[in-house]
């Protein structure tokens, strides 16, 4: 296992090296979109190689690189749900990992939070990537959603590259005890858990029994 880690570790250690701030950017938009690649792979290892001297980047480029990627992607499914239409997203988004009770509860987070929703959507797991769908489909002025998409993803990026240093001054983590993991990520997934509950689940299921 620590030889696996260690492999992507390297690779990934060559692949920012030579991509520099251009793949950051591509893997936030890849975050931001339909695909399943969490932030927290992405902007953490990046933050921590460039804090180490590493790789020739700096942290704010990081931060701004996933900020500008992070918006290029909802950009994308504001402006393919807005063209498509609801219809056309409810009948096939399923196809695309993006099923029909997936856009109707974003649906309801957009409607019951408008604009400030997507601010508060860019700190929070499971909704983050998707709503930009809900965005396009009711037509919300795209400049006030690309305001707020990129105030919430620049402090969601800077969170993670917060959280990439921190993480890579715990010796033990670097050395690779994998307890200290299991308790960082485990802590993490507590903290994300807890907003996506009280600002998603709850509110879901208050409209369910309404």
């Amino acid at each position: 296992m620590h030889e696996i880690i260690q492999q992507i570790t390297e690779w990934y250690t060559s692949a920012l090296a030579t991509g520099g701030y251009p793949l950051v950017a591509l893997l936030m938009a890849i975050e931001s979109s339909i695909f399943p690649l969490p932030s927290e792979v992405v902007i953490p290892p990046a933050a921590h190689l460039a804090h180490t001297g590493q790789i020739p980047l700096s942290l704010w480029g990081i931060v701004l690189a996933g900020t500008v990627g992070s918006w290029a992607g909802a950009t994308a499914m504001y402006w393919a749900a807005r063209l498509a239409g609801r219809p056309l997203v409810l009948r096939y988004g399923k196809y695309i990992l993006v099923p029909p009770e997936k856009v109707v509860s974003a649906e309801r987070w957009a409607e019951h939070y408008g604009a400030v929703g997507i601010f508060i959507s860019r700190l929070l797991p499971v909704v983050r990537h998707l709503i930009g769908i809900p965005a396009g489909i009711v037509r919300m002025n795209y400049k006030t959603f690309s305001i707020y998409t990129v105030i919430g993803s620049g402090i969601w990026c800077a969170i993670l590259a917060w959280l990439g240093v921190t993480m890579g001054q715990d010796e033990s983590l670097m050395q690779g005890e994998y307890h200290r993991i299991t308790l960082w990520l485990g802590g993490a997934m507590a903290v994300l858990g807890g907003l996506y509950y009280v600002f998603v689940h709850r509110h879901m299921k208050a409209h369910d029994d309404d």
